[in-house]
């Protein structure tokens, strides 16, 4: 086998391949003696048919299904010698191909770019610190409060989070409109369901008042013949009700799961969970940083093969999430434009880490496994029986050995990076994430 190569351009190679005539003979005479033996053809026994009428009718396809398997066979022996990486399939044209002679083939594809990551030195992160007070954790109990609170008619003015019942008739240039009239509507106020300036007016209104709301809506507003026009919604508040919170003691403890040790184990647990979320929402939050520093200072050329696959991956997984909902069983394929910058940019993290990974010699380290493991047991009611799935699931556990060595390669950036810390508050780095 001989084989020169050549770059074509930017990360495109042409392998053309000569395989000796006497190796592609071989291999078509033997599979033609093959089929002698199997094939049934009229005047000759069964096993008895001789091969040059075999290969009179067949010859010219088995030629054709040998020179597939020689091309196959030699480019990967080919990329072996020559110490090329493809990143994808290449792409095979026969240029000789006649009985007697060399075989000559060219295969076309694209590879792995050369990779340096640099500048990781000069990369300046932010990592937040946050503690959890006592005030953060009396607005979470706060918020599991509202969580089991019921409706109570109150006889006050309507606020923010309460909830009014009206009845409401809508106008254009004083003629009603189809769809603008209801009775005993329920609004929460502040969940901003309605078109923007509804609410307002209604903040402050009492049971039995009449109020005039005037709007706009939108340009883009889903009916046609509504966009953009002023509007008057003439409103009856006909009830106020306000959130009765349950009272926090024992019986509440127990709503969720908390047997024993009432209020007090109660917060413990809720303190414990805001812990857990708080890491892990830190370590996402850096861990993107990182990335997006480590990209921006390292631009680097992707094969287009490689952010095919990404895109196909993307495509797939989207079309997954549709068909949960109940809405991708005929969902044609979307647009591969939809998913092009994603795509490119997870391929390029993925050759950027792979980097640091081989430079470094990361391996999984065993115990930040078993750690991972068991933070992600510790949200289930049984967290052993979660940690044994684990260890008794093969692809599970490759799974998270990959993920702990990304979280190795972030880390080995961290201690190179400048990194700043800055103190912030619990509800600012959780709703930064939400």
């Amino acid at each position: 086998m001989q084989v020169s190569v050549e770059t074509t351009q930017g990360l495109e190679r042409r392998l053309t391949i000569t395989v000796p005539a006497d190796t592609v003979d071989s291999a078509v005479k033997s599979r033609l003696q093959q089929l002698a033996k199997t094939q049934r053809i009229n005047g000759f026994r069964p096993g008895k048919v001789p091969v040059n009428v075999i290969k009179k009718r067949f010859g010219q396809a088995v030629r054709q299904e040998v020179a597939g398997d020689v091309m196959q066979q030699n480019f990967y022996q080919a990329v072996i010698q020559e110490k090329i990486q493809p990143a994808g399939m290449p792409k095979f044209e026969l240029t000789k191909d006649e009985d007697g002679q060399d075989l000559e083939f060219t295969a076309s594809f694209e590879v792995y770019p050369e990779v340096e990551v640099k500048g990781v030195s000069d990369i300046e992160i932010e990592k937040p610190v946050v503690e959890i007070t006592d005030k953060d954790l009396d607005n979470m109990m706060e918020t599991l409060q509202k969580q089991h609170a019921t409706w109570k008619e109150v006889k006050r003015k309507a606020k923010k989070d309460d909830k009014v019942i009206i009845d409401f008739v809508g106008s254009i240039d004083g003629e009603e409109f189809e769809g603008g009239k209801a009775e005993d509507f329920a609004l929460e106020l502040g969940k901003e369901r309605m078109i923007p300036g509804f609410e307002k007016p209604l903040v402050g209104a009492k049971a039995g008042e009449e109020v005039t709301i005037e709007v706009t809506f939108p340009e883009d507003y889903h009916a046609e013949n509504l966009k953009g026009k002023d509007a008057v919604f003439q409103t009856t508040v006909k009830k106020v009700e306000g959130l009765d919170l349950p009272k926090v003691d024992e019986e509440f403890a127990k709503l969720f799961g908390v047997e024993e040790g009432g209020v007090d184990a109660l917060k413990a647990e809720v303190r414990k969970n805001m812990q857990r979320e708080l890491n892990q929402t830190l370590k996402a939050q850096v861990k993107e940083e990182v990335i997006a520093k480590l990209v921006e200072a390292n631009e680097i050329d992707i094969p287009q093969a490689l952010i095919d696959q990404e895109v196909n991956a993307l495509r797939e997984q989207a079309k997954q999430r549709f068909s949960q909902q109940g809405g991708g069983q005929n969902l044609p394929d979307l647009p591969a434009e939809l998913f092009t910058d994603n795509a490119k940019r997870r391929v390029s993290i993925g050759l950027l880490l792979g980097e640091v990974i081989k430079q470094n010699e990361l391996k999984a380290d065993e115990a930040k496994v078993n750690e991972m493991i068991e933070t992600a047991a510790s949200a289930y009611e049984d967290p052993q029986e979660v940690v044994d799935y684990y260890n008794n699931n093969q692809e599970l556990m490759q799974q998270m050995q990959n993920v702990a060595l990304e979280e190795q390669a972030i880390e080995w950036v961290l201690e190179q990076a400048k990194v700043t810390e800055v103190t912030k508050a619990f509800d600012e780095v959780m709703n930064k994430q939400a």
